[in-house]
């Protein structure tokens, strides 16, 4: 009988384990919250590529744009937690949108895998445009305000909370259009429907390759070593701080197991030196947190996100 018992047992061990350890069982499905061509889908797709090879399973990229990134975070944090529908969560967005507005999702609707870069934001101008120089914004937009017109990826986004910080510190007023993502304002200025883009530097410097795009400055402290030659707002007398911290989350409550397998499949990805230099090649700024240092940074950004809001709420 005791024979028996522990044939019983480890049979029922085995197969309650090997669900999980055939994981993924699928294809693994990345949702990029915006359209196709912009700075966070390219970073997905070359992330899932060398995903897909450290976990010998293929692993796609799904766009699902729309309300500044609300649609596809809203259909991740309420899909099936079973490691096969991730998320890229891109910040401010992740925060923004649950503050200005009743969400379905708070950062904590997502288990946390990972960063994968961070990227510092721009505002952009067509080549022919008068305005050369941050400065010159500054003198357009006072000398008419409220029609100099701006587009970003939607109420809430990276662009739209630089946009606001950049009102407060030059004393100005600009115009908000909103867009369903980076691919679509390139598109907005490159046919002269905007004055100003705004721009995470990776996507800045993608389009302006080859195209009549000028990035009149960078959102950072100091100068970026990838674009030396690009002043700072805080040379200009405007100390604007902005961009986007990018990272991988699944749905909360996927198996602890299926946690594992990723977290420790993107550790490896992103010191894989194939992947680096791909990532630098397309002007990705990489940065690793793994998900203990990406929860306290998420708290510590959402608690500036909720202060702004409180003293200067955000509005289309």
């Amino acid at each position: 009988m005791t024979q028996r018992l522990a044939a019983a047992t480890l049979a029922t061990v085995l197969a309650l384990a090997g669900p999980l350890a055939a994981f993924p069982e699928r294809p693994i499905e990345i949702v990029v919250p915006f359209s196709a061509g912009g700075g966070t889908d390219l970073m997905a797709r070359i992330f899932a590529e060398y995903l897909s090879k450290e976990l010998a399973s293929p692993v796609v990229v799904l766009n699902r744009a729309g309300a500044g990134g609300e649609v596809g975070m809203s259909e991740v944090a309420e899909a099936t937690p079973d490691g096969h529908m991730l998320i890229v969560i891109n910040t401010p967005n992740v925060l923004t949108i649950p503050t200005e507005r009743e969400a379905r999702f708070t950062w904590e609707s997502f288990a946390l895998i990972g960063t994968i870069a961070e990227d510092p934001g721009t505002l952009s101008v067509h080549a022919d445009s008068p305005i050369q120089t941050i400065e010159d914004l500054v003198t357009a937009a006072r000398a008419d305000p409220g029609t100099v017109t701006y587009g970003t990826s939607g109420v809430g986004s990276a662009g739209h909370i630089a946009g606001l910080l950049f009102e407060a510190a030059a004393d100005i007023e600009l115009r908000h259009i909103p867009y369903s993502g980076a691919s679509d304002v390139r598109t907005g200025l490159l046919n002269r429907d905007l004055q100003v883009a705004t721009a995470n530097l990776g996507e800045a410097l993608t389009f302006a390759d080859g195209q009549p795009w000028r990035i009149l400055g960078v959102m950072t402290t100091e100068r970026v070593s990838t674009a030396p030659d690009l002043p700072t707002f805080a040379e200009a007398g405007y100390p604007v701080i902005g961009g986007s911290l990018r990272g991988i989350g699944a749905p909360a409550g996927t198996p602890d197991e299926a946690l594992k397998v990723l977290r420790d499949a993107m550790s490896v990805v992103m010191e894989d030196a194939d992947f680096i230099a791909a990532s630098e090649a397309a002007n990705v700024p990489l940065r690793y947190l793994d998900p203990e240092a990406y929860a306290r940074e998420l708290t510590s950004v959402a608690d500036s996100i909720a202060a702004l809001w409180e003293a200067t709420p955000w509005r289309n």
